[in-house]
């Protein structure tokens, strides 16, 4: 009769392990894709969400000096992503560059600008979602560019 009980209990045993060895698996994967493959793409996601940002926003301040001649002020709203990697930033003017400046280091960036000889100055940051390039006649010769926000 023992021999008849341990005939009924050998599948239920052998699901159990089956279902064991499924979890362990499931377990090792996850740790595996959550603990470096995902975090690795995600960073480089970020990272090239910032390069196109940072490159748009120089093309956008370039774009915006007037004509040789031309003493118009000139304003442009500038579209950047709200975030990157779920996180604030800002572009900011750096001596004749634009830097991307974010708190996580796979998120940065820096691109020179290519502005006429008249533009004697560039100044401030562009902290989207209300990003503005304002180009200015500056008293005497040349013009400045200053970045900002909208509205203000």
């Amino acid at each position: 009769m023992s021999r008849t009980r341990s005939r009924g209990v050998a599948p239920a045993v052998g699901k159990a392990l089956e279902a064991g060895i499924v979890v362990l698996f499931v377990a090792g994967l996850t740790t595996t894709l959550f603990g470096g493959v995902v975090p690795d793409a995600q960073n480089a996601a970020a990272g090239e969400v910032g390069e196109r940002a940072l490159q748009h926003a120089a093309a956008s301040v370039e774009d915006a000096v007037p004509a040789v001649g031309a003493n118009a002020t000139v304003e442009r709203r500038i579209e950047l992503p709200k975030t990157i990697r779920r996180q604030g930033y800002r572009v900011a003017a750096e001596n004749g560059s634009l830097a991307l400046v974010h708190d996580h280091p796979s998120v940065d960036g820096r691109t020179p600008l290519a502005l006429p000889e008249r533009v004697r100055e560039v100044r401030g940051n562009l902290t989207p979602p209300d990003a503005v390039v304002r180009v200015e006649p500056r008293p005497g010769s040349g013009l400045v560019v200053l970045l900002g926000e909208g509205d203000g």
